[in-house]
């Protein structure tokens, strides 16, 4: 895999976008937002359009996250269960926005539900990654006690991505919280270990482990700046860039 397909002097050639189920939601209390679908995906589509191979995890918070489920005494792997199924209706919703605006797309569950999405086989994956598709990784790791950090983490090392790109709510990784610390101080980079020992919550800590031990940056950057995902593959932007 080169960086011949990637015109415009673009860093990467094939990158993971992780976002969040909140992501999805807009201004609303829950559930999805097709507006905010439909802006994220024009956002996705317009890194495409540079040459960009994409895989994609979106979270399930916006409309179940297992540990909630937990804490009010659901059994923990069914209401992780019940989390990873959200994933995949985000993923759906995703897919459909894309397709939408000329975005080929699948979606790949781990959990198999041949009726909407395919099973995971990593040589098939890749193989649309190849043909320039859309890749949405659904339904977590398929696995209880594994957040979608780590899922995305796991899928872009099988995939061979050079990067995660987190996408959020702040530009950066900060010290502190910066909505409700003014002097709140953005690292321009940090190290995997920084985050684990400051917990500076980038990711969880395996998803951070797992990238650590595979050498994988992780680049965390705002979802709510029109254009930020091109931007910083295109050189420019504010983010922070979390490696070794």
């Amino acid at each position: 895999m080169s960086n011949s397909t990637t015109g415009s002097g673009v860093k990467y050639s094939r990158v993971m976008l992780k976002i969040s189920g909140e992501a999805l939601m807009g201004d609303q209390g829950f559930g999805l937002h097709p507006p905010t679908v439909a802006r994220i995906a024009q956002e996705i589509k317009s890194v495409h359009d540079l040459g960009v191979e994409i895989c994609l995890v979106i979270g399930g918070g916006n409309i179940f996250r297992g540990l909630a489920g937990s804490a009010q005494g659901m059994e923990r792997t069914t209401a992780d269960y019940m989390g990873m199924l959200a994933t995949v209706m985000n993923a759906l919703a995703m897919q459909s926005a894309l397709e939408g605006i000329g975005v080929f797309t699948r979606v790949i569950s781990a959990i198999p539900m041949d009726q909407v999405c395919e099973p995971y086989i990593r040589r098939r994956a890749v193989r649309h990654l190849e043909k320039k598709r859309v890749v949405i990784f659904a339904a977590g790791t398929g696995n209880p006690y594994f957040t979608t950090d780590t899922a995305a983490t796991l899928r872009a090392n099988e995939m061979a991505c050079q990067a995660i790109f987190k996408g959020t709510k702040v530009d950066g990784v900060y010290d502190k919280d910066p909505k409700k610390f003014p002097d709140a101080r953005r690292y321009e980079t940090v190290t995997y270990d920084e985050c684990l020992a400051k917990h500076l919550g980038v990711m969880d800590a395996s998803a951070i482990a797992l990238a650590r031990d595979n050498s994988l940056p992780i680049i965390v950057f705002s979802l709510d700046e029109p254009g930020g995902f091109r931007g910083i593959l295109s050189g420019q932007g504010t983010y922070t860039r979390v490696s070794g």
